[in-house]
């Protein structure tokens, strides 16, 4: 009954952590597609439509790489870090189910006896990307170096529980603070981002007054 007792508001934790992180991906993802269209060029003639899809789906590409150029240094470099840890993180998920079941390619990596956690290769491309990034301090490399750094964070997050109990709970109960800390994290990132447009859309707005 106590164990009962306790699930229940891990689980209600996790779905309201994970719920959040839901809508505030959900509005990144209006508030991109929006800028993006403005950004884009005037829709296409009704005669070109009519020979085919692929000159839409071109269109549709130079506008998002218009778009995605188009945000300034910051705007890039935090956008790149959402989707790189929520990317890194889902992929992360699945690989480990995946390794679990004993179906696909992917196996655990071992030195000897020790078995070697994804924090381990996280805490390597944290530092690295991080450490780069203060050392050469160039605003068109650092939105690059985001994607790493962002990869990097979600695979130590991935495995907060077992960094706070010091022992192997990825698939117990206790392994759920993972799953709630990560959730918390892509939220906090999506505000963070959408924070960022904000801002820059103040500057501009005052600029323009």
């Amino acid at each position: 009954m106590a164990a009962t007792h306790l699930r229940r508001p891990r689980t209600r934790r996790t779905r309201s952590l994970g719920a959040a992180a839901c809508a505030a991906t959900a509005a990144l993802v209006a508030v991109e597609v929006r800028r993006v269209r403005r950004r884009g060029r005037a829709a296409t003639p009704s005669h070109e439509r009519v020979r085919g899809g692929r000159i839409a789906a071109r269109e549709k590409v130079e506008v998002v790489r218009a778009g995605y150029r188009a945000g300034s240094a910051n705007e890039t470099a935090v956008l790149n870090l959402f989707v790189a840890f929520g990317t890194t993180f889902a992929v992360a998920r699945a690989v480990t189910h995946s390794i679990r079941r004993g179906a696909g390619p992917w196996r655990n990596i071992e030195i000897g006896r020790r078995h070697i956690h994804h924090f381990v290769p996280g805490i390597a491309l944290a530092l690295l990307s991080g450490g780069l990034s203060i050392g050469l301090r160039h605003e068109q490399v650092d939105h690059w170096l985001a994607l790493p750094f962002g990869a990097g964070a979600a695979l130590i997050v991935d495995e907060t529980a077992l960094l706070v109990e010091l022992n192997d709970v990825y698939w117990s109960d206790k392994g759920v603070l993972s799953i709630d800390v990560s959730f918390g994290t892509i939220t906090g990132l999506a505000c963070l981002t959408l924070l960022v447009r904000l801002i820059r859309r103040g500057e501009a707005a005052v600029r323009v007054s």
